[in-house]
């Protein structure tokens, strides 16, 4: 009796894992095969799909066998059937074990994993350790390891996303999504060291129409304070506007006050 129990329930769990799949795989892949987990050696599409329904996280780089969605042949992994010839994905990687339609992808040994190009309009840069644009050669400020950091917005994993970096001028990255987020709310600095996130050049004009329209009260007109600019990290003394403090050194409106007023000058009338 146990044993037709333990029968059914592996059939149950065996025909939900088939519903999860179609011949297009699944809601992140396009494939014709089942991975088997090497981890609890349930079947599922991808290892996106185990991590959502398990305790735990499916090690792609350790997956050997699959299961092919026509004949239901568990073999090695590769990229067509050895019984029916079925093609499980029209890109086939045997590191990363990643089937999908071809999207021009490639492997990036320094990266460790799968990349979408094609290959030729992308480098790896050695300090960042990632991908970028080639746009981006000599085109960018290298941060150390960077995309190994957490996503400051959503502080998901940039390094193995599929969702694509957005790499900020201060050389902090981003979820591409996460950045589009930011632009929709207003936000404009890199929540890690506040520098503007683009080039404000535009805004910051259109604050200096705003100053020159608004004069501050009497009281206040001859106000200076100390700034620190988030953008060229210089300390200066500025005049004290509630619009905003523009730094001397490079324009931007992208500042922090140090400090309360240390100058007022009050031109009484009689």
């Amino acid at each position: 009796m146990d044993s037709l129990k333990t029968a059914s329930k592996t059939n149950e769990e065996y025909f939900s894992v088939i519903k999860m799949a179609s011949p297009a795989g699944c809601e992140h892949y396009v494939r014709s095969c089942l991975l088997k987990a090497p981890c609890c050696g349930k079947l599922y599409v991808c290892r996106l799909c185990h991590d959502a329904e398990e305790n735990h996280q499916m090690d792609r780089f350790k997956v050997r066998e699959v299961q092919c969605n026509e004949c239901h042949t568990v073999q090695q992994a590769q990229q067509t059937c050895q019984q029916c010839n079925v093609q499980f994905g029209e890109y086939y990687c045997d590191i990363c074990h990643l089937f999908d339609k071809d999207k021009k992808q490639y492997h990036c040994q320094p990266c460790g994993i799968c990349r979408i190009g094609p290959r030729e309009k992308y480098f790896h840069c050695e300090k960042c350790n990632l991908c970028l644009a080639q746009d981006l050669r000599g085109n960018h400020k290298c941060v150390e390891n960077v995309s190994r950091q957490n996503c400051p917005v959503c502080m998901e994993d940039i390094h193995t996303s599929r969702i694509g970096a957005h790499v900020l001028p201060c050389g902090h990255l981003l979820h591409k999504t996460c950045f589009d987020d930011m632009i929709r709310t207003g936000a404009y600095r890199c929540p890690l060291c506040m520098h503007s996130a683009w080039n404000m050049q535009d805004q910051w004009e259109q604050i200096d129409q705003e100053i020159a329209q608004s004069p501050m009260p009497t009281e206040y007109r001859g106000a200076t304070v100390r700034i620190i600019c988030n953008d060229c990290q210089a300390h200066c003394t500025v005049p004290f506007h509630v619009l905003g403090m523009k730094c001397g050194g490079c324009g931007s409106y992208n500042t922090a006050q140090d400090g309360g007023l240390i100058h007022v000058t009050v031109d009484l009338d009689f």
